[in-house]
């Protein structure tokens, strides 16, 4: 277990967390990865509760050639950031950096900020920035992001504070590189705040006994294409090292940027479609995708969905989560991210 590093805690009942948590610590007595705690609509087979784990897995996977499975986790909690006994701020493993799902808390008083969503979305983002400054790494090599907005049409108000922080250096502007995004709604957050953000960051230090040197052959790869839909405050998908993440995708027709016509299906094979077009734009294929993430308005449309779904992945699933969600963007059925498996790395493109 002390291989985890980080959870993710899907609740149908906020008010039950504190529940969940009693249980939690008797599986992790010293060691805490990082972890992100949401309420959300449903749950497949009616569950209370879903959690899911990402974990290191430090002898790879060269065909014939482990390697030597010697590689640590870094841990690090700074005062500066809202702090938890039952989570660790940021675990790095290898070359990335996994950040606990950041609330809108002031640190020093450990509540959340007053005022609206707003003020909530700057507080997380700081709360973010804090934390990869206390181990020297720019904001700018966040990969991914994920907000959990208890009512989606905040979004708006989010997206005008989130712009400001991103990009965050000159070189990033230069280039206006933003990372991978989802926007998820939730049906509440801890503390009832209003917005939660978690962040995947690019570790290219690597972790020991991986030498800080070699860091110099590891650069993102931020990629869009015309064949899925496009969004200033998003890039479609950021590769670093060994994976690629992907902007959570909407059933939306990229020529005309409107929802496709028809049901859950229609959407479901328009939402696949669009991840394989970013995919393949990459000159990768849908058998390298690693894990999915389905989010439903209707979690009882997942067997409608599973019937499209099937037809994309004929060699064999990838790991994958369901949930279902109040409201998506667009007024859609379905939402669908993932990441990919990049065997290739992402040394500097001459």
């Amino acid at each position: 277990m002390s291989d985890i590093v980080r959870i993710t805690v899907f609740v149908k009942d906020i008010k039950d967390v504190d529940a969940v948590d009693e249980v939690y610590k008797t599986f992790f007595p010293t060691y805490v990865p990082s972890r992100t705690t949401v309420a959300v609509a449903a749950l497949p087979m009616d569950a209370l509760v879903q959690i899911e784990a990402l974990v290191s897995h430090g002898e790879g996977s060269i065909p014939n050639a482990p390697q030597a499975g010697d590689l640590i986790k870094l841990t690090n909690n700074t005062s500066n950031a809202p702090t938890s006994p039952l989570s660790t701020q940021t675990v790095a493993f290898s070359h990335y950096n996994y950040l606990s799902a950041q609330l809108p808390i002031d640190p020093k008083t450990g509540r959340l900020v007053t005022g609206g969503v707003k003020e909530q979305a700057a507080q997380s983002l700081k709360n973010i920035k804090t934390i990869l400054e206390s181990i020297d790494v720019p904001f700018d090599d966040i990969v991914k992001m994920t907000i959990f907005l208890k009512d989606l049409s905040d979004v708006e108000a989010v997206n005008e504070v989130y712009s400001t922080f991103f990009p965050d250096s000159a070189i990033a502007r230069a280039v206006a590189y933003v990372p991978a995004r989802t926007v998820v709604a939730a049906s509440a957050l801890p503390m009832d705040a209003l917005v939660q953000m978690e962040a995947v960051v690019s570790h290219g230090d690597g972790t020991p006994p991986q030498e800080i040197e070699d860091r110099h052959g590891i650069v993102i790869w931020a990629n869009n294409t015309d064949n899925a839909p496009k969004s200033s405050l998003s890039t479609q998908t950021v590769a670093f090292s060994h994976y690629n993440h992907l902007s959570g995708q909407l059933p939306l027709d990229p020529k005309t940027g409107q929802l496709v016509n028809g049901g859950v299906k229609e959407q479901a094979e328009q939402c696949l479609k669009n991840v394989k077009a970013i995919v393949e734009s990459i000159d990768h294929v849908m058998d390298d995708i690693v894990k999915v993430n389905i989010f439903l308005t209707n979690i009882a449309d997942i067997d409608a969905v599973d019937e499209v779904y099937t037809t994309f992945f004929p060699g064999g699933v990838p790991a994958r989560r369901t949930v279902g969600v109040s409201a998506l963007p667009e007024n859609a059925l379905i939402q669908i991210d993932v990441v990919v498996s990049n065997a290739e790395g992402t040394p500097p493109k001459a």
